[in-house]
């Protein structure tokens, strides 16, 4: 049987990177590639130049992510079957490009910006690991970056289920301002197309789950019948 692209999209909150670090332990002989966590690093770097965030959004539409990538040093690397980004040689901080600040600035952004020379990078990507590995794609308009993936999931919870994972993420922020930032990032992500599903879309709801672990098993009942675990 050759190699399995799963891709795993969702609604912000559900639990779906948590998902995906899961799954590449039940999964043998599998990689996780972050496309999400690349393109918020991209994002957090050139924040971190200095650059007015209101210019940025003033002229998204003429920002090539590729090129923005490759003029800031930024590179991927594989650790603990993950990819990880590195920033002129060192590895970036998760814990901030996963903070609220990004969190926003990349939904913000998603959908504006010329993206199709990382598109073309991702597939490289993803083409070569799948040759030696089955593959766990994270990563928004995964239908665009690779459609020829075996597998499409939606993850979906309830909102107030997603305020609390996400509260148990920001502890120093309270549940209103998290359900507030859930909100406004919902329908910016829904405006810029993310949130649509294609014919080939498992849309997965996770409300009921009681931990990653059961979220996990819910997605593995769908793709096991491709997949020995």
């Amino acid at each position: 049987m050759s190699n399995l692209v799963i891709g795993i999209e969702g609604l912000v909150g559900a639990g779906k990177t948590s998902i995906c670090r899961e799954l590449i332990k039940q999964i043998p002989n599998t990689i996780l590639v972050n496309g999400g966590n690349l393109y918020r690093a991209i994002v957090a770097t050139l924040i971190g130049t200095g650059i007015n965030f209101n210019d940025l959004k003033k002229n998204a539409n003429e920002l090539d992510i590729k090129e923005i990538m490759d003029s800031l040093n930024i590179e991927i690397k594989i650790e603990d079957n993950e990819t990880v980004i590195y920033v002129d040689g060192k590895k970036i901080d998760e814990d901030y490009i996963q903070s609220t600040e990004i969190s926003m600035a990349v939904s913000i952004l998603g959908g504006k910006t010329k993206e199709e020379k990382l598109f073309e990078f991702a597939r490289d990507i993803i083409n070569t690991l799948k040759k030696d590995y089955n593959v766990i794609l994270s990563a928004r308009g995964i239908m665009t970056i690779f459609p020829e993936c075996d597998y499409h999931l939606f993850i979906t919870a309830d909102l107030d289920i997603r305020v609390k994972r996400k509260h148990n993420q920001y502890i120093n922020e309270t549940e209103e301002k998290i359900k507030e930032n859930i909100i406004i990032r919902d329908e910016l992500q829904k405006n810029a197309g993310y949130y649509d599903l294609n014919e080939k879309t498992k849309v997965i709801d996770v409300t009921e789950c009681k931990s990653i672990k059961e979220s996990t098993e819910k997605v593995l009942e769908f793709i096991n019948i491709a997949v020995e675990v």
